[in-house]
């Protein structure tokens, strides 16, 4: 299957960060099986996550150490032994690799793995036999089986409720990622391990410098002379934990936008032609199908389009960026397609409480007039604009739907304090609301 599944669907937007903790005495995981419970009763059939890889200093589930391996830490699992030999025989590809990594990390206080000695950092067999020796070797693999049982638990919760997961996939890793440093042929890397090239994405009317994003370059042709072996690792990876994923950044697969290393900003960078199609057919070959949702958000060309239609994969589309004047605006309703996940906002963006106060007294006025707001209802009927839209999947952030402010905002692009810490009280969660949920979601036929 490509895609998402045919019917008209709604889900809820919320990463795993952002639920209350455990009560007193309560499993880690009640929580999360308790919104399962709270999206089923409402009549939401989807979940969406952001990644749950383990992070950078920063928190950000963007920044991942592993395109694989998952952050024990979410759930506050212990390390499991019990059946650890069999985990590993499953993974070994990437689990041998992540436990390596993890373990040197820690022996060279965190710092990046190109700076550390040249056995360690050119994965001498000898030496890395010695790590793997270590009790917190096995300890470190003990995690990824601990987090492996945890997800899975949540997962079966799901599939008895009839909610699906929703995935997200970052397009690039970390320079001090376990994958740069165990395949550093398959990057835009130096042999001493440093960066001759980076991502990020041009100027716009934005960002003038454009966005320096810092993460190595894949080499795409090492990429692709090894048959995308690693994508199709990868993505076989993700979609045993998710029933579907967003691939963020969808227009990296057409053209990548490059960096010099040594660049102070992104204005001076090129574009260069992606293998994405490629890719992606090698990827749908190898798993039997894609079901993916494109991130084409901002200014898409053409050919992304063209590559998203061809594999029949749904785009997004995002309210808060409806109102610009133009009548043209894909993003308002009457614009929408079927294949299409609708939202409110994204992790991205403010709440829409807080959007809504933010704008000035012009754009106010055309989402009033457009949705009949007003600030008393505006976040209501923003919201029931989504569901009310011909897009198969309606997404709503979990912000949106307890009405949330700015103060609620999970992320705030290109700032480092302060993002990933927002969480919600069961308090906030009251039947009269619960009970506007469940009738917006009956009427759109969305339940």
């Amino acid at each position: 299957m490509n895609g998402l599944p045919p019917e008209r669907s709604s889900g809820v937007l919320l990463h795993p960060t952002s639920l209350p903790a455990a009560a007193a005495g309560e499993s880690p995981l009640e929580p999360a099986k308790r919104f399962i419970d709270l999206l089923a009763d409402s009549g939401f059939g989807w979940w969406q996550v952001l990644p749950l890889g383990p992070v950078d200093a920063h928190g950000s589930p963007y920044s991942l150490r592993s395109a694989h391996a998952g952050d024990p830490g979410l759930f506050d699992t212990p390390s499991f032994q019990r059946g650890l030999d069999e985990f590993l025989g499953r993974n070994r590809h990437w689990l041998v690799p992540y436990a390596t990594y993890k373990v040197l990390r820690r022996m060279h206080r965190n710092r990046p793995w190109w700076i550390w000695p040249p056995a360690h950092r050119d994965r001498d067999p000898d030496a890395l036999q010695q790590v793997q020796a270590l009790p917190l070797y096995r300890e470190v693999l003990g995690e990824q089986l601990g987090f492996d049982a945890a997800w899975q638990a949540i997962r079966d919760h799901g599939v008895s409720r009839g909610v699906r997961i929703l995935g997200d996939l970052p397009f690039y890793v970390d320079h001090d990622s376990v994958d740069a440093w165990w395949s550093p042929e398959l990057f835009r890397l130096g042999p001493d391990g440093s960066a001759i090239e980076v991502a990020g994405v041009p100027p716009d009317y934005f960002n003038h410098e454009g966005q320096r994003w810092g993460n190595p370059l894949y080499d795409w042709d090492a990429l692709r002379d090894r048959d995308f072996d690693w994508w199709v690792a990868r993505l076989s990876t993700q979609l045993h934990r998710f029933d579907a994923l967003r691939l963020d950044h969808f227009r990296g697969l057409v053209q990548h936008w490059v960096v010099a290393a040594d660049a102070e900003s992104a204005r001076d960078g090129c574009w260069r032609d992606t293998p994405g199609e490629a890719m992606l057919y090698r990827v749908q070959t190898a798993l039997g199908g894609l079901p993916l949702v494109a991130e084409d958000l901002g200014n898409i060309t053409t050919e992304v389009h063209a590559l998203r239609e061809r594999f029949g994969l749904p785009g997004m589309l995002v309210l808060q960026f409806a109102f610009d004047g133009s009548p043209d605006n894909p993003y308002l309703p009457e614009h929408h397609s079927e294949n299409s996940v609708v939202y409110t906002g994204t992790h991205d963006n403010d709440t829409t409480l807080g959007w809504y106060r933010s704008l000035d007294d012009h754009t106010r006025s055309l989402v009033d007039a457009r949705f009949g707001g007003g600030s008393g209802n505006a976040v209501r009927a923003v919201i029931e604009a989504a569901f009310d839209s011909p897009a198969r999947l309606a997404m709503i952030p979990m912000q949106d739907l307890l009405e949330l402010g700015s103060e609620a905002r999970m992320n705030v692009p290109g700032t480092v304090g302060n993002n990933w810490q927002w969480r919600f009280d069961w308090s906030q969660v009251t039947s009269d609301r619960v009970d506007w949920w469940r009738r917006i979601v009956d009427r759109s036929g969305r339940s």
